[in-house]
């Protein structure tokens, strides 16, 4: 499953500050809104063929949607970090409707609970799901929302990695069936 060694909480913490910074940089360039993508990866493992897999998979999907929606890409950036793999996005498109786009991503793909794509407006302004009226994601493991789960530890890692590595599976058998 994932093999690699876990990282740190200070080095995920100054990856996200790094991630951040990228962010700010692409906002201040372009001034368009920017899609930020990273594998959902629970655990101090952020980094392996699983994780890998996953996150190209959602830059497959996230790209054949750009496409279909005529959705200008004016930058993008992909990191296969030992922190987890990630992307970045600048897209010519309203953000409102860019947000919509990846949570219909996020709902309807097998993996799509395996992704997280965040979308930034100028501002900057994170969109979050709520302000447009579409339901928090639910945990991988059961339907309550995934924060709350994720705050209170409900579910052990290797329950969580198991369900992660079976959706995978899963999918790959409806694909070669």
């Amino acid at each position: 499953m994932l093999r690699a060694a876990g990282v740190s909480l200070e080095r995920l913490l100054v990856a996200r500050e790094e991630r951040a910074a990228r962010q700010a940089a692409a906002l201040a360039h372009f001034g368009r809104p920017l899609v930020s993508l990273t594998a959902v990866v629970p655990g101090p493992v952020k980094d392996g063929a699983l994780p890998r897999r996953v996150l190209a998979q959602a830059l497959h999907a996230l790209e054949a949607s750009l496409r279909g929606r005529r959705w200008r890409v004016l930058s993008r950036r992909v990191l296969w970090r030992d922190t987890g793999p990630e992307a970045l996005y600048v897209v010519e498109a309203d953000a409102g409707s860019l947000k919509s786009a990846t949570i219909e991503l996020e709902d309807r793909h097998p993996w799509g609970r395996l992704w997280d794509l965040d979308v930034i407006a100028p501002g900057p302004r994170i969109l979050s799901r709520k302000e447009l009226g579409f339901a928090a994601r639910s945990c991988l493991v059961c339907e309550r929302p995934a924060a709350e789960c994720g705050r209170s530890r409900r579910h052990p890692l290797p329950q969580l990695l198991k369900t992660m590595q079976t959706m995978v599976d899963e999918y790959d058998r409806r694909l070669h069936a």
